[in-house]
């Protein structure tokens, strides 16, 4: 077993959902945050949403207007993501928000048994 400290990052260049993070299907993750940064001077709606690969469904955790120039947290009490799970993104106007998520990867496909 094998633990990678990673970052990964979107802009939301459109107004669809949009995939941030996919984790691999021989790997779990444990995030640590998912930041969402505002950068205009306008509210921006930003949904988040968890994929759940084993469940084959999308499961929204988070929904706010971001305020104009600023960061929030989406997962102040952090995410754990299974196998081929994903996290994703939308934003309300495209070319506004940006998506931050720092996460630990725990390769699992050199376990026996």
């Amino acid at each position: 077993m094998t633990i990678r400290y990673k970052n990964a990052s979107k802009i939301l260049d459109g107004t669809a959902m949009t995939t941030v993070l996919s984790i691999s299907t021989s790997a779990v993750a444990i995030v640590k945050s998912v930041y969402v940064s505002n950068n205009s001077t306008n509210n921006v709606l930003v949904n988040c949403d968890l994929r759940d690969a084993s469940a084959s469904t999308d499961i929204e955790f988070f929904r706010k207007d971001v305020p104009g120039s600023s960061t929030v947290n989406a997962t102040e009490q952090g995410l754990n993501l299974e196998a081929g799970d994903a996290i994703k993104a939308q934003a309300e106007t495209a070319n506004k928000l940006e998506v931050a998520v720092s996460y630990a990867e725990i390769d699992r496909s050199q376990e026996n048994g």
